[in-house]
């Protein structure tokens, strides 16, 4: 009887094993689903992910949310790993600039951070204290943000231009942008202002800095990345009833009627009644049957945005926060990773006890992403030690590179028009991924939407109750 009642259940395919695959497999498996994760790669994640370098482990990257990111925090406490995470109780962002001669550089410390007051005076004492910009470029800033609130994110138009161009329009100068708009703009866009739809940046500080007091506190894995999304992801999938298969590379789609065929590179064959792309762009496209998507053959024009990391471990404590983000210098943002990499643990680690590993995360990062290591060493090594001058006397013990060249989808003006719905034309496929239309950036809470949004449309189409939409991302009840 058992067998019986399995065999009437919906199937379902999961192609891609990042956090929008996780989540669709997980909301279909709820719903009374068979489903199969499919991911070609030997870990879930997707580009969100750890590795082990000898005893160390290592973040492909930094990854960061905000508060805002519902569907992320709601997608961790489905995964039972929000002890795994470290959220700010309120915003607080050191910005370290340094200027000056090279052998005489003078540094100026200055914090974004927020008080309990409503919008936006939650940051006007900070941007009022805030040394990077003088007093008229603080009142510029504070006519652009009252500008960027009454914008309306469904404007087309906005999607047309980009954000330095409307920065331009709304009085915005050099000092504002690099101190400001960019400083907050590459780390969540992974682009310059003059790179980026301004739709996508209208988004990320209307929602980040203009919604709520909390918006955007800033929140970072306490643990490694593969510790929740691989690791966590894993258990809840398999206690969900998910059979998933890692190092399956899915060779076909052949879509028909009444079940799609998805087969696999090494010759297995699956069927489903559902089936969920949520995978990078070019692999989607790669599978889709023809006019599936409008505007189909344009996919090809969605390009990426590579972002580069450089990893530091010197054989003393530099830094005494969690992070900070760096002005008049190349690097951007640098994080503390000693405690969550196990370093202490490693043999490096206890040869020296007060051993720290530092993170630079590099985002529009095209015009290094391809140079040696060698180089990018004599590059970053003495803009470290200007940033912290304790880091002249440290004696390196290790240095090396991660490069995800394709982390993003490229956010430039008018690719809005090129991402496409969950929905597709053939009955029963769906598209997940952070590049699909959420009106998120190429985010983690973007991918977690639309893993949402395609295990909705699914259940939709099935006939199956689909939980009501809360309209802010997080794991319905």
């Amino acid at each position: 009887m058992t067998g019986r009642a399995d065999a009437a259940r919906p199937a379902s395919v999961v192609v891609g094993g990042g956090l929008a695959g996780i989540t669709a497999a997980l909301r279909l498996a709820e719903a009374g689903h068979r489903v199969t994760l499919v991911e070609g790669r030997p870990r879930l994640g997707g580009l969100a992910f750890s590795f082990r370098r000898g005893e160390l482990t290592v973040d492909n990257g930094q990854h960061v949310y905000l508060r805002c990111c519902t569907a992320y925090r709601g997608l961790l406490e489905r995964l039972g790993a929000t002890r795994l995470v470290h959220l700010q109780e309120r915003l607080d962002v050191p910005v370290l600039s340094v200027t000056g001669p090279e052998d005489a550089p003078v540094r100026t410390l200055g914090r974004l951070r927020r008080a309990g007051l409503p919008v936006p005076l939650h940051l006007a004492a900070s941007l009022a204290r805030y040394p990077h910009l003088s007093p008229a470029d603080r009142a510029r800033v504070v006519r652009g943000a009252l500008a960027l609130k009454g914008l309306d994110l469904a404007d087309p138009a906005l999607d047309r231009i980009s954000f330095g161009e409307w920065l331009r329009r709304n009085g915005q100068n050099a000092a504002t942008q690099a101190a400001l708009w960019d400083l907050v703009g590459v780390a969540t866009l992974n682009a310059r202002a003059d790179q980026v739809s301004m739709a996508l940046a209208a988004k990320v500080f209307q929602t980040g800095l203009l919604s709520d007091p909390g918006a955007a506190d800033i929140g970072i894995a306490a643990a490694p990345l593969g510790a929740i999304h691989h690791d966590r992801a894993l258990a809840e999938l398999e206690h969900a009833g998910v059979t998933v298969l890692l190092r399956a590379r899915v060779a076909e789609l052949k879509p028909a009627a009444p079940q799609h065929a998805v087969l696999l590179e090494r010759g297995e064959l699956l069927t489903a009644d559902t089936v969920v792309l949520a995978g990078a762009q070019d692999t989607a496209a790669a599978l889709l049957p023809p006019d599936a998507i409008p505007g189909q053959e344009r996919l090809a024009e969605f390009g990426t945005a590579p972002i580069l990391n450089v990893h530091v471990i010197y054989d003393r404590k530099l830094l005494r926060r969690p992070f900070f983000a760096a002005l008049g210098s190349p690097v951007q943002w640098v994080f503390d990773r000693t405690a969550h990499s196990g370093l202490a643990a490693t043999e490096l680690g206890r040869a020296h006890p007060g051993a720290q590993y530092l993170a630079l995360s590099q985002s529009a990062a095209q015009d290094e992403i391809d140079l040696p290591v060698a180089e990018l060493r004599r590059r970053y090594l003495p803009e470290l030690e200007r940033l912290l001058p304790a880091a002249a006397g440290a004696e390196v013990l290790d240095f090396f590179v991660t490069r995800e060249r394709t982390a993003t989808f490229d956010p430039a003006p008018g690719g809005g028009a090129l991402r496409p719905s969950a929905r597709t034309r053939v009955p029963g496929l769906l598209l997940a991924g952070a590049w699909t239309a959420t009106g998120w950036p190429a985010t983690m809470e973007g991918a977690v939407r639309s893993g949402h949004a395609a295990a909705d449309a699914a259940l939709a189409a099935a006939g199956t109750r689909v939980p009501a939409d809360r309209g802010d991302g997080r794991w319905p009840r």
